[in-house]
This record gives structure tokens, sequence and C-alpha cells, in this order.
């Protein structure tokens, strides 16, 4: 780590302006927009039914797919007192993501649900602070900064095996947090996760803590006082906030750096030469603990789900590591097409569950996409997991088949088909970092062992904010066929 010197007092980058933690107001925004709509809402199920509402929350991908049938890809559903406009299939992904991104806001949307927690990061700004944000972080997952990382998921990952026994009893979805949290906090973050510090040692249950929020239902997130869900939340954010806001002032004293993202959202200016200031910096890191550690722990641990329930599959990765790989993959192995099997396995892992699952927008101006006409001002969604199980779309999509994404029958899957990532300038922008972590994680358990799941269990998915095993996934070790 380098130590530059501190730089001269700068002008701080202008970001969106605070938004409202009243949980009343999007619900009045909504009412208030579809009684000025001239254009109608699409056809779909408009009357207030409490039922519908708690639906979306425990079994979303059922409700989505049974008023596809009936409705085609472009539908409204009411949800208490809000229209929401739902867009499925390939060219209604297209639209919003890509053709007509413009159009739709994501602050805006109900993604601003996040905003108390991760505050003004990537997933939460639209816009000019949006494009400026993104061009900063970038440098950070170019394709050589990803590989050079590689050496920080391979220690880590080794070191939290070296507990793996045959016959141990674990739980997979936890382990896969802790590991990945330790893995982002070094490798994109430049922290360590064994300083001796009880607040950085104890992250992973402090976001459990704060993301086990959304869990609840509407009404029981909208109170407010103490022993609510929201009081909760608060303090677990409050205590993640102090150890970011520490190592920022920190580096800020010292004027140390590395090469991790912290760093460069330290030094970074705009064209006019204006800087973020500690704020901005938190809501950026908060945002990419989450996202970096969150979305690989579902996809991971979704990934041994299915292995388990396909042990030809497991069998089949592990020889293709044999023969493919002189021993343990390096970092640029892992990044090209060594392993076309282990890209088959994850490419269907994430059809059958993107983390990020749902993307919430709000449309600006009215619009027209697959001939149905939509009003502006209103609450639209794209959801990836409801799109990746059409059944016009997808051959028995509710298979685990990994061979439907060979090269071949990927290159000719039109756009906006499969969007695990979204699309546009809004993919995600840690795509290639998550995809290498995972890559690496898979390689080494499936090179030593089997994991078959704790008799009796039965998957159980809970949505919020991403998808994920409720009550996570109790395996059992065993050495490798």
């Amino acid at each position: 780590m380098s130590v530059a010197t501190p730089p001269r007092s700068r002008p701080t980058l202008q970001g969106p302006p605070p938004q409202s933690a009243n949980p009343l107001k999007p619900m009045l925004t909504d009412l208030r927009n579809a009684h000025r709509n001239a254009v109608p809402f699409p056809p779909g199920a408009m009357s207030f039914d409490p039922r519908r509402a708690r639906r979306m929350l425990v079994d979303p991908l059922s409700l989505m797919l049974g008023a596809y049938a009936r409705y085609g890809p472009v539908y409204t559903l009411r949800l208490l007192t809000s229209n929401v406009v739902v867009l499925l299939g390939p060219e209604a992904n297209h639209h919003l993501l890509v053709a007509n991104a413009q159009n739709f806001s994501w602050r805006e949307g109900s993604m601003g649900n996040l905003i108390p927690l991760l505050g003004d990061g990537l997933l939460t700004v639209d816009g000019e602070f949006h494009r400026m944000s993104r061009k900063i972080m970038l440098p950070v997952f170019h394709r050589e900064r990803v590989v050079a990382a590689f050496d920080v998921i391979e220690r880590e990952t080794a070191s939290a095996l070296e507990r793996w026994r045959p016959g141990v009893r674990l739980d997979l979805y936890h382990w896969t947090r802790r590991l990945s949290l330790r893995i982002a906090m070094r490798a994109l973050f430049g922290l360590d996760p064994d300083a001796p510090d009880v607040l950085r040692a104890d992250l992973a249950t402090l976001f459990e803590e704060a993301l086990s929020f959304y869990s609840h239902d509407l009404p029981v997130q909208m109170l407010r006082g103490p022993r609510t869900p929201w009081s909760r939340m608060r303090r677990a954010k409050e205590r993640l906030d102090r150890v970011i806001y520490a190592e920022i002032a920190r580096r800020r004293a010292s004027g140390a750096r590395g090469e991790d993202l912290m760093s460069l959202l330290l030094d970074a200016t705009d064209e006019s030469g204006a800087s973020l200031d500690d704020r901005q910096i938190r809501d950026e890191v908060m945002t990419l603990l989450f996202a970096g550690h969150d979305t690989t722990t579902s996809t991971l641990t979704f990934l041994f789900y299915e292995l388990a329930r396909h042990p030809e599959w497991a069998r089949r990765l592990r020889l293709e590591q044999r023969e493919r790989l002189a021993g343990a993959p390096s970092g640029a192995e892992l990044m090209g097409e060594s392993l076309p099997l282990l890209e088959q396995v994850l490419d269907e892992t994430l059809r059958r569950y993107p983390p990020a699952w749902v993307g919430p927008r709000r449309s600006i101006e009215p619009f027209e996409v697959c001939g149905v006409h939509v009003p502006g001002g209103a609450p639209v969604v794209y959801c990836s997991w409801a799109s990746h199980h059409l059944p016009d779309v997808w051959e028995d999509p509710f298979a685990f088949r990994p061979e439907r994404f060979t090269p071949e029958r990927k290159a000719e899957m039109p756009k906006g088909q499969y969007v695990p990532f979204g699309a546009g300038s809004r993919t995600c922008i840690g795509m290639r970092f998550g995809q290498i972590e995972i890559r690496a994680m898979v390689c080494a358990i499936v090179a030593a062992f089997d994991l078959e799941l704790e008799p009796r269990y039965r998957l159980e998915i809970r949505q919020q904010p991403t998808i994920g095993p409720a009550g996570g996934l109790p395996v059992i070790v065993r050495p490798a066929a």
C-alpha cells in the first residue's frame, strides 16, 4: 500500500437530493399518479386484495407466471395501493434494460426502499451521478485487476476449507456468506477482516440483521419505534457505518492508498475537479459490500443445492478439472473458457435462481412495448426469475439442464431472454469479479468433496432483497467420489 500526499480541500460532487424515509410517501405518489394518468394501465389484476400483496412477498414466481399466462408479457398487478406494471420475456426485458432504458428511474422505483440501508450508491442513483460513479469504479473491475485479485480469493477459500472433513455438517449458505464477505473486504476495499476489531469480525451477522428487515410484510416494514424491524435494521446499519467511516478517516489522515476501490473513491474527481465526500464514499462501499457478497452467497448455495440433487454433474465437473487443468486453476484460466461445463452449470444456476431477481423502476414518460401502452409515472418491474421460467420461452423451465447453455445454444438466444445481471448501462459492474469468485470456490470444493443435503431437507426460497434459501442450506460433507 502506497502513501499519497493528502489532497487539498476540493469541492464535493453534487449527489441526488435526500429521499424521504416516510413509507407512506410512495403509496401516496402512486395513488396520485394513477388518478392523473391519461394513459390507462395495462390489463391485469387491479382489485384491492391484501392477499395478492402477501403472495408477492412469499411466492412471487407463481403469481407472476400465472398472470403472464392470463394477460401476456405486459400486465398490471395491484399491490395494496399501487398499480405495478410487470414486464416479462425477451422483448419486454430488452425494451426496459437497453432500448428505452433512459425512460425508467431506479431511484423513484421501489429500489429506493434500499436507500435507508445502502444510501445513494450505484443501485439507487440515476443519471449523471450514476454515470460518473460507475466510471470511477470501473477500473477495479477490469479484467486484469480481477485476475490479480484471484490470489486473495484462492487464499481465503483454502483457509475456509481447512476445517472441512468427511462427515462434517454445516450450513453452506452461512459459510459462503462469511467467506465471500471476507473476500470482498480484502480484494475490493483493502480491509483486513482479521483486524482486532469485533465490529469487523461480525460484519456478516450485521448484514444479515440489516437485510432481514426486507423479508417482513410491507405493513410491518412501515412500523417505526423501538423493537421494530426498522429499529433493528438501523442499529445494524449504524454499527456497519462505524467500520466504514473509521477506515475512510484513517486513510484520509494517513494518505494510505492501495489498488482497491476505496482508494479510487478517495482520490476520484470529475472533470471540474470535484471529489466525493465521506457519505458518498460510504454509500458506494456499503452498496458494493452488500452486492459483492450477497449475490455470490446466493449463487454458490443454489449451485451446490442442484449438484447435490444431480450428482452426475458434480462428477462431470470434477472430471473436467482433471482433464483440462494441470492442477489448481489460475485466475487467467478461470477468466477464460477453460472449463465449459462449469460455465454451463453456472449459467443454468443463474437462470433458475438469479440473485437480483426483480428490477423495480418508475416510468418517466408513457411508452409502448409488446403492443401494450403503459402510462408515465407508473411503477414498473421486470423480473428475471419469472422471465427465466416462461414455458413458451424455455423448454421444461423448472428442470435443471445445464446443457441448454452450450455456446451454440446460448448464441441463438434472442436479446433479453437471459438477463441474470441485467443489461445495458446498468449491467452488474461486479459481474466478472463475482463469476471468478464463484468459479474458484466451486473448483476448490468439487475437487475434494461432494455435498449431500441433510435428510428431509426441503428448499424454501425467500425473496428479499435477493433470493436465497430460507433458513440456510444444511449439508453433509463427503469425500469426492
